[in-house]
């Protein structure tokens, strides 16, 4: 993540429609898995960036939150009291079976070796320990919102399966964001196909597209009514993300 994204990012994560939403859908499958555990879980975060799901998770057990930038860990820690590790997905510095709960919430997508960030995830889980992961979905839809992301490519649920499904038992893999899927292929196809297209401003990134509170709370309220079918575990057919539970 650029720097100077720091600050606008930390605003995204706690007012912007997508992440409010997302962050809703998370909570509801986090709560599920802390009343299975019967009370708190020992979780893992890894990849905070500016700290919004580990605020989240804290409801649910002592979060250990880990960053790969130290000046994102400065910033986040000059802006809330958190406790934040630097460290990578790709070299978790804890003994096996540490966490009840391994949570990594669009991180995946960073990195090369997205196996070797796999391995380290379900590693570091305990036995009927959970793995928690979102990424996202169909390379169909990369655009300038992924490279301002830094993002190295998105996912389709098969790749999902063979980076977890073969080792852990699958509790439950959906695409979600499902009823925004179509308009924002549509809006990204154009943006391919005409350069220009869409007129990003702040971040550059496609976060600065719906600036009105009345649209943000309309597509909040789109994106939030997946989490009923969540709950009952419906599988939806694409979305432009991917989530994944699994149990070691």
């Amino acid at each position: 993540m650029d720097s100077n994204y720091y600050k606008d990012y930390f605003d995204l994560e706690r007012n912007h429609w997508w992440f409010l939403a997302r962050n809703e859908i998370i909570r509801s499958q986090v709560e599920e898995l802390y009343l299975a555990n019967g009370g708190p879980l020992k979780i893992v975060n890894v990849g905070v960036a500016t700290g919004a799901t580990s605020e989240m998770l804290s409801n649910f057990g002592e979060v250990t939150s880990i960053e790969y930038e130290q000046d994102c860990i400065n910033f986040t820690k000059s802006k809330i009291d958190i406790d934040i590790q630097l460290g990578t997905i790709l070299d978790l510095k804890y003994p096996d079976e540490t966490f009840d709960l391994v949570c990594s919430f669009d991180v995946i997508e960073h990195v090369q070796n997205d196996q070797l960030a796999a391995s380290e995830l379900i590693r570091v889980c305990k036995k009927d320990g959970f793995v928690f992961i979102t990424v996202p979905a169909f390379m169909s839809i990369w655009s300038q919102h992924d490279e301002i992301n830094h993002h190295v490519k998105r996912y389709v649920i098969s790749e999902i399966h063979e980076l977890f499904s073969k080792t852990l038992t699958k509790k439950y893999v959906s695409y979600f964001n499902f009823p925004l899927s179509i308009p924002i292929f549509i809006v990204r196809f154009f943006d391919r196909l005409i350069p220009g297209f869409i007129k990003r401003k702040k971040t550059n990134s496609d976060f600065d597209l719906i600036s009105n509170p009345w649209l943000n709370k309309l597509f909040y309220e789109i994106f939030r009514g997946e989490s009923v079918f969540v709950k009952r575990k419906f599988h939806f057919p694409f979305g432009v993300s991917i989530m994944g539970i699994w149990q070691k």
